[in-house]
């Protein structure tokens, strides 16, 4: 009976301890997915512990469909079983299991792994480096749009806090919970299945770490899977559980989920080269819109092999009245070149986000939460092999703390196996779909392209051309 307690005793007390980027560096660096045993058999030999007490119990168990971690009883309760008819592993193992969702598998793995490849981490268009400045305002041989964009960040700077307070930040800490769901899916023939309704959504957490210059890593847990993404300053990384550790193409990049109303600072350095395009009124509120597009250099290092990266665009949306970013607009169009030498076929990302529920916290103003819709728009010469899918997010911000004591430069180290090589974000789109490319014709690709660019462009109806200085 000794040994039981203290077992329960140390598991108890490794939940406790949740989760943190520097346990799960140390874990990526210890372990290998071809040599590392069950973790159940882990728990099961208290002479592995003290062999290899940085281990613990494996995060990825500890984070069940519905987000939260299920209780953990020291012996049978309700219809939990007797430990000493079915023996202490077996039940174990079935409290575990136990662990409350919120329904039935509604998802297939593919649109799992596609709502958590294409949302999980998704990273801005261009390098940001906080190091650098925020650019002063100039009237003097500067066109009217940057000159404009300029004032509308200043004014946003501001709002934020103000760019002392900003500056003073060394680190930050976000903790908040997700829904996701693949709502629907069209065809050419223009039927719609609805894959998922919104009760069917699943739910997860995510925490968020960042530390200046240029760090930050991030864990999302949804539907059992996990996905964690980082950078180091140096290099940009990700893990999933279907492609492993790799790094990301390009040049270092913010976290895009961090630029949703949780760190003002880089959002006003990433669009401290971007134009002011006009205004719009979003959700009943009338906002400027700053335009920010990759350079051809950016595009071209993001790309790989047969996966070429086209365009690139992120639109922002600030409010008039109160000057903070309430909507964002994200866009990039990919080529892919069929592995069988079949003609090529074209994919767009497009990410739309409202940004909601800002609260002051040590004096920033910070969102807390909002509502994100991603659309995949798959296109070709043949009509009948155009696709679109359609998939929703949810988030709301449950935690929010800055210049957190004790974190180090330690906590963002890369897991060891990640220089293995390198992937770009078209790894993610539908291998299926990928694959299907040899079908499509490539005659009019360049027509096709063309009014996906018009799609885009500035001279739409609802937009208000009217700049003042």
């Amino acid at each position: 009976m000794e040994k039981k307690q203290g077992f329960f005793s140390a598991l108890r007390e490794e939940v406790a301890r949740g989760l943190s980027p520097a346990r799960a560096r140390a874990r990526s660096r210890s372990e290998s997915p071809r040599r590392s045993p069950s973790p159940v058999a882990n728990l099961l030999l208290p002479r592995r512990w003290k062999r290899q007490p940085a281990r613990g119990f494996p995060a990825e168990l500890l984070v069940p469909a519905s987000g939260t971690l299920a209780p953990l009883a020291e012996g049978p309760e309700g219809d939990g079983g007797d430990p000493r008819k079915e023996g202490w592993g077996r039940w174990v193992m079935g409290q575990l299991s136990r662990a409350p969702s919120v329904s039935a598998p509604s998802c297939r793995s593919s649109d799992l792994r596609l709502l958590l490849g294409v949302m999980g981490a998704p990273l801005a268009p261009v390098h940001v480096s906080l190091a650098n400045p925020l650019p002063h305002l100039s009237i003097k041989d500067t066109p009217i749009e940057t000159s404009t964009a300029q004032y509308i960040l200043q004014q946003y700077t501001a709002a934020s806090g103000g760019l002392k307070l900003l500056s003073s930040i060394r680190n930050a800490y976000a903790m908040g919970k997700v829904r996701m769901v693949a709502s629907e899916f069209e065809t050419a023939t223009g039927i719609i299945k609805n894959r998922n309704s919104p009760k069917d959504a699943e739910s997860g957490g995510f925490v968020l770490w960042q530390m200046a210059p240029d760090m930050w890593y991030v864990e999302l847990a949804v539907g059992g899977s996990k996905v964690r993404a980082g950078c180091d300053g140096n290099i940009v990384w990700r893990h999933t559980p279907w492609l492993g550790a790799h790094a990301a193409k390009g040049p270092i990049r913010p976290l895009r989920r961090a630029l949703q109303g949780i760190d003002p600072l880089t959002t006003a350095s990433m669009f401290a080269d971007a134009q002011c395009i006009g205004e719009k009124e979003v959700n009943g509120e009338d906002c400027f819109i700053l335009k920010l597009c990759a350079d051809p250099q950016t595009l071209k290092a993001r790309s790989e092999g047969a996966a070429e990266i086209i365009r690139h665009v992120l639109f922002g949306y600030f409010s008039q009245k109160t000057g903070l970013l309430t909507y964002m607009e994200d866009s990039h169009l990919t080529r892919i070149q069929s592995s069988t030498g079949g003609d090529a076929v074209y994919w767009e990302t497009s990410i739309n986000s409202s940004i909601d529920d800002y609260r002051a916290v040590e004096g920033m103003m910070i969102a807390h939460s909002g509502h994100s819709v991603v659309t995949l728009f798959r296109f070709g010469e043949v009509a009948m092999s155009h696709t679109k899918t359609r998939m929703e997010e949810v988030w709301t911000i449950e935690e929010v703390a800055f210049n957190v004591p004790g974190l180090s430069m330690d906590c963002f180290i890369p897991p060891a196996d990640v220089n293995r090589g390198s992937v770009s974000e078209a790894c993610e789109l539908p291998q299926v779909e990928r694959e299907r490319g040899r079908n499509v014709m490539a005659g009019s690709h360049r027509a096709k392209v063309a009014a996906v660019e018009r799609s885009h462009n500035v001279a739409d109806n609802n937009i208000l051309w009217r700049v003042e200085v």
